[in-house]
């Protein structure tokens, strides 16, 4: 789509399909007995609610009804056919559509008090590709997230850090539409980064468990530095999701669930370590100062590119093969 930041653009996700067993099995190795699993309902009815979104765009779209130059692709879809290659070529609708259903616009944001397309935006897809990407990503991530640590806490990481990835990108990105599914994804990264450094003690297969992650996060967010992709969505919603992981999940240390069965002479250790208390404490605190900051600075219309001249390389890096120019 000529002009728009696609936050996507399709393969930034991919990374995120490619996570191995590591994380996994490693988070295997602690087990308590008394530890509830939860079943997983909400992830599932994030992926109903963005697919929905996505064919409701593509209806609004109505590309043959629509189109100004070239010829949809996949016209026998009818309404739902997409833009033309050339315009997007992850299959979807064309910039206007997505302008029309809440996509990140700084202009209409800030001037025009439209606030709630930064929540609006979470919910949004460039394409097919896009969202094929996203899905696949937040099934495999999110299911056993949800299923470790319930649906209250991981529902909260998945909006909050795509709202802080909407904010990021509002920052920085000024003369672009954005769409900011993935900030949400990556605060799920962010989180199950944190999460293993908070609850270091109680696992086993620590240093392949954080090789497997640092891996997944670098590959999606050197993705990121393509052009027409959104990486400051990504760093926001990974930064969001990263101090949340301190903040919403502690685990308690092992053999706490089982004090009640101990004898009484028997001294019992503290529910959580020191450090996880201290961490807590300045994930907490980063976390609000950041968001006061961030939006506080959005709203009053400061240009995040005016006050540091070498962030935009971390959203696109220009090479004899391309240019990073809007």
């Amino acid at each position: 789509m000529a002009g728009e930041d696609l936050e996507s653009r399709g393969a930034k996700n991919r990374g995120s399909n490619n996570i191995n067993s590591s994380y996994y099995s490693s988070s295997a190795n602690y087990e308590d007995n008394s530890e509830k699993s939860w079943t997983s309902w909400l992830i599932p009815m994030f992926v109903v609610a963005n697919v929905a979104v996505f064919i409701v765009a593509m209806y609004i779209n109505n590309c043959p009804d629509n189109i100004t130059s070239g010829k949809c692709f996949a016209r026998f879809l009818n309404r739902f056919s997409f833009q033309p290659l050339k315009e997007n070529p992850l299959l979807g609708p064309s910039s206007s559509t997505l302008d029309k259903l809440g996509a990140i616009e700084w202009n209409k944001i800030v001037n025009r008090h439209q606030g709630w397309r930064l929540i609006t935006c979470i919910w949004l897809h460039a394409g097919i590709v896009h969202l094929a990407a996203n899905m696949l990503s937040l099934v495999f991530i999110g299911i056993r997230l949800e299923q470790q640590f319930g649906f209250v806490r991981i529902g909260i990481i998945y909006l909050v850090s795509g709202f802080g990835g909407s904010v990021l990108s509002t920052l920085f990105i000024r003369n672009n539409i954005s769409v900011g599914a993935s900030g949400a994804l990556f605060g799920l990264l962010g989180a199950m980064l944190s999460e293993l450094f908070t609850n270091w003690t109680i696992y086993t297969n620590k240093i392949a468990a954080l090789l497997t992650l640092v891996f997944i996060i670098a590959i999606n967010l050197a993705v990121g530095i393509l052009p027409h992709v959104d990486n400051f969505a990504h760093i926001g919603g990974f930064l969001t999701g990263f101090l949340l992981g301190f903040v919403l999940l502690l685990r308690p240390q092992y053999g706490w669930m089982e004090r009640l069965n101990l004898p009484a002479d028997v001294r019992v250790k503290s529910k959580h370590k020191m450090y996880q208390i201290l961490l807590w404490i300045v994930a907490l605190v980063l976390l609000i100062a950041g968001f006061a900051v961030g939006l506080v600075l959005l709203f009053r219309g400061v240009n995040g590119n005016d006050h540091c001249h070498w962030c935009h390389y971390l959203s696109c890096v220009p090479t004899s093969r391309w240019k990073c120019d809007n």
